[in-house]
């Protein structure tokens, strides 16, 4: 060998000889079994290929290739590894020149075919395997740089290498130790004998040096391959392919793969809902690592496609509901199937959730427009469905706008919460359904809570001293004073209209005594502060009055709510005589119940103390009076003035404090004409109701047929001939061909 390679290397336009003369020997011994030979003649190659690096080498590569192709092409295991192994040392060889003809095409289809070798021997199939994955990786070294070789992409072989890959590490034992390049689940003492660690590193290889253009053809074949071996439920495999996927891409490239992903879980829409649940949480996983990233454009297709397959979801489900209440005998899988939705829409929710919380600050308000843009906006024309059955298809967890507003930090109020944003956020707050009522506020808290005081709030309490609390606030700042002129009078409507919901429970009154307070801490200056006394005011004056009817433990509610805030207020904006007041007035109420046994703000939705049975309206110390309130708010910044206007619910978030008296005279009208027709239809003989439907339907028809008429009537002659026949007038047409049409008409 020492002479021989000497030989080569003085002269070496004598090596394409020398690999044709070693190749031909080769041939022979494989075929005549001379194995011996063989190995020699192998080495010899692998010698020469090290030692000679000139341009000459290219036609020895040939032969040593061809050398490498009959030794795998031999269904000897032994011939088949020493022949990987001289082709990864040849692939790790960086030659000067790229080649223009050279194909690995066969080794590709050789290589993954060992990679799934069924040897009957455990040992022997290993070994096999082994020799397949290593040479696979050396296929990848030896193309993926070479820009000639750039067809070692394209799907042809991207579908042998991927599943080959992939077939080896569904082996793996530990698959939670899946993780950026360089954990343990690639490295250890056995990991070059083991097919599943040797397949990963591969893999992660390949996709490591993927370019922008390629990333489509490493992904598809992956889950293609999950497809075709049912690997997405359970979906533990798939999770981990899509780790290691991630983790091993360049950043940049993350938004391809959450593309596919998203069109794959199209592509299975109909599938069962395990499988789509599986698909979804492996999306999570891949947003998981991307989010921080860069997502590129697909941020709100992401959310688009997760809000339409989670209605999808919803429809199933009602579905199934409907085929129920009708009365059609349902079968256990009907009833599975409708528990499986329910996973489906669970992992929906938690990827939209966990996706929008680690977005940028600039994102999450995108996101959140986006999400709130798909509700149906309460007033509007497309509100055609009942509140059940929004409810239904956009179920509270639905609006996992917590999750993605959670954390979100704004430096003014106008840009977290723009109109488009506002208006299908409140329109949930009119709904029947007691936890979508919360989840607004929840929201609203998450955006408006700038210096995180929330958690300090927690309770619908009387808080002795607020100082101790250490609240955290800056000064107001004019956008946020110009923000609550336009929008804080549809934020005050809003809790007024909330307080006073039937089904309101221990939560709701909670969570509107946290937004007073987080509203006064982060935007109310003086006029504001004048506002939120009012609406106060008028919860107390509602409770008290009743008129609506409501239940005796939400006027409590309501009343508890008044004083724990008033109390909260007064002692955030320093005013002594007003806190003074306010301390009193609680003092009072407080003692009063206490000793009637009644329920306290504390214990309001206890059971321990027995509910009142009626409110006393007469004991004026018990309750804060607008006089009282107002003397104690004299003085500089304040309009105490504005104090004595009742505050009443505006409909539209105006400028404008107040209602003019007109205004109002109008709102009376209205609400006493909806009144008499509730009560027309409560007490009205049936013949009366249905006879006054049938003049409508009657005039609706006489309408329609005067339109049809209309339509339908022949064109009028051109030349104005009218005939009449029977008392009526009849315009008669003339062919098109005799009409005189003006001179501009015709071309």
């Amino acid at each position: 060998m020492e002479k021989l390679t000497f030989y080569a290397v003085s002269a070496p336009e004598k090596l394409d000889r020398i690999g044709a003369y070693l190749a031909e020997r080769l041939s022979r011994d494989v075929v005549r079994h001379r194995y011996g030979y063989v190995v020699i003649a192998m080495e010899a190659l692998d010698q020469l290929l090290m030692a000679c690096h000139s341009q000459s080498i290219k036609p020895f590569v040939e032969s040593f290739l061809h050398m490498v192709a009959k030794l795998l092409e031999s269904q000897e295991p032994d011939l088949q590894v020493l022949g990987t192994n001289s082709f990864v040392k040849f692939a790790n060889i960086e030659e000067d020149t790229p080649s223009y003809h050279r194909r690995y095409d066969f080794f590709v289809s050789q290589f993954s075919a060992m990679c799934h070798s069924t040897h009957e021997d455990p040992e022997t199939r290993t070994r096999i395997r082994v020799a397949g994955i290593k040479g696979l990786q050396g296929v990848v070294r030896k193309t993926v740089n070479d820009e000639l070789q750039a067809i070692i992409w394209e799907p042809q072989h991207m579908d042998k290498l991927i599943p080959s890959m992939l077939f080896n590490m569904q082996d793996a034992e530990d698959l939670d130790r899946v993780g950026p390049p360089g954990t343990p689940s690639e490295t250890g003492q056995d990991g070059e004998e083991n097919p599943a660690s040797l397949a990963e590193s591969c893999f992660r290889e390949l996709l490591g040096r993927a370019a922008y253009g390629n990333m489509n053809n490493a992904v598809r074949p992956v889950l293609v391959h999950l497809d075709n071996h049912r690997l997405w439920e359970p979906n533990e495999f798939a999770v981990s392919c899509f780790r290691i996927i991630m983790y091993s891409i360049q950043a940049q490239h993350s938004h391809h793969v959450i593309q596919q992903v998203l069109g794959h879980l199209d592509t299975h829409n109909k599938n069962t809902p395990r499988m789509r649940a599986g698909i979804v949480q492996v999306l999570l996983e891949t947003v998981a690592i991307a989010a921080k990233g860069s997502v590129g454009p697909t941020v709100l297709e992401v959310f688009n496609t997760l809000l339409k397959h989670l209605r999808m979801s919803v429809d199933f489900e009602l579905g199934e509901n409907s085929r129920r209440n009708s009365g059609a005998s349902v079968s256990s899988s009907g009833r599975v199937k409708e528990s499986e939705e329910r996973i489906v829409q669970n992992a929906i929710i938690q990827t939209i959730g966990f996706f929008g919380g680690n977005l940028p600050d600039y994102q999450r308000a995108e996101v959140m427009m986006f999400i709130m843009g798909k509700v149906p906006v309460y007033g509007t024309p497309c509100h055609t469905l009942d509140t059940v059955k929004i409810g239904l298809a956009f179920p509270p967890d639905t609006f996992d706008v917590p999750q993605v507003t959670s954390g979100f930090k704004s430096k003014t109020m106008v840009a977290a919460l723009p109109a488009p944003f506002l208006d299908p956020l409140f329109s949930i707050s009119l709904m029947e359904d007691c936890e979508l009522r919360q989840l607004v506020l929840e929201i609203l808290l998450n955006i408006i809570d700038r210096h995180d005081n929330r958690a300090k709030l927690r309770g619908i309490r009387i808080i002795p001293n607020v100082a101790a609390l250490k609240i955290k606030r800056e000064k107001i700042s004019k956008q946020d004073v110009g923000f609550m002129k336009k929008h804080g009078q549809q934020l005050y409507r809003h809790i007024y209209l909330g307080c006073k919901e039937e089904d309101n429970g221990h939560k709701n009154f909670e969570l509107l005594f946290t937004t007073l307070a987080v509203l006064t801490i982060e935007l109310a200056n003086e006029e504001v502060v004048v506002d939120l006394i009012r609406l106060a005011l008028a919860l107390q004056d509602m409770s008290l009055a009743n008129e609506e009817n409501m239940p005796m433990v939400i006027r409590c509610g309501i009343m508890a709510l008044v004083a724990a805030y008033l109390n909260f207020l007064s002692q955030m904006i320093a005013n002594p005589a007003f806190c003074q007041h306010v301390s009193k007035v609680n003092y009072l109420g407080i003692k009063e119940r206490v000793q009637k046994k009644c329920m306290t703000l504390s214990l309001l939705f206890s059971f321990l103390f027995r509910l009142p049975n009626c409110l006393e309206k007469e004991d004026r110390s018990l309750y804060f009076q607008t006089v009282d309130l107002a003397e104690c708010l004299v003085g500089p910044g304040y309009n105490a003035e504005r104090l004595s206007i009742p505050y009443v619910p505006q409909v539209t978030g105006k400028q404008t404090a107040l209602f003019s008296p007109d205004t109002t005279g109008l709102e009376e009208q209205e609400k006493e004409k909806r009144r008499q027709v509730m009560e027309k239809f409560q007490k009205a003989p049936f013949e009366e109701i249905a006879a006054h439907c049938e003049s409508k339907a009657n005039m609706l028809h006489d309408r329609l047929a005067q339109i049809f008429e209309l339509t339908i009537r022949p064109p009028p002659s051109p030349s104005g001939v009218v005939s009449i026949a029977a008392g009526h007038a009849q315009h008669q047409s003339v062919p098109v061909y005799e009409m005189k049409f003006p001179d501009l008409c015709v071309y």
